[in-house]
């Protein structure tokens, strides 16, 4: 038996609200809406299961620390695509570089942290 990543959620305050920006940051859709208390987004035209989701779900307590788990995102130009991403609502919190990899660490509106990273800088 095995199984398959069905997607990721962020617990959030607002998931309509934060829905705004994860859909024009990963230019996807809401793909379902769930009394506003989950929301889950898919690529644009995808059928249920056919692509994994980001899932929003309301919770009533601030997030507090750091995540314990984060998106990880590639792009071959980081410094355009975080740009763009600070134009829609993101914060960018630290840069870090290792041999072959340079990522950003960003938050989105409501302070959960996601990296963007590159290969060649």
């Amino acid at each position: 038996m095995t199984i398959g990543l069905g997607g990721m959620t962020i617990d959030c305050a607002n998931p309509r609200e934060l829905a705004k920006f994860w859909t024009a940051a990963l230019d996807y859709e809401i793909g379902g809406d769930h009394e506003g208390e989950f929301v889950f987004l898919a690529p644009k035209g995808a059928k249920p299961g056919e692509a994994s989701y980001l899932g929003l779900q309301k919770v009533p307590e601030p997030r507090t620390g750091k995540n314990r788990a984060h998106l990880d995102f590639h792009t071959e130009d980081r410094h355009a695509e975080i740009d763009r991403l600070v134009g829609l609502g993101a914060t960018v919190l630290a840069e870090h570089k290792i041999p072959g990899l340079t990522w950003s660490v960003l938050a989105d509106p409501e302070g959960n942290e996601f990296c963007v990273g590159s290969s060649n800088g």
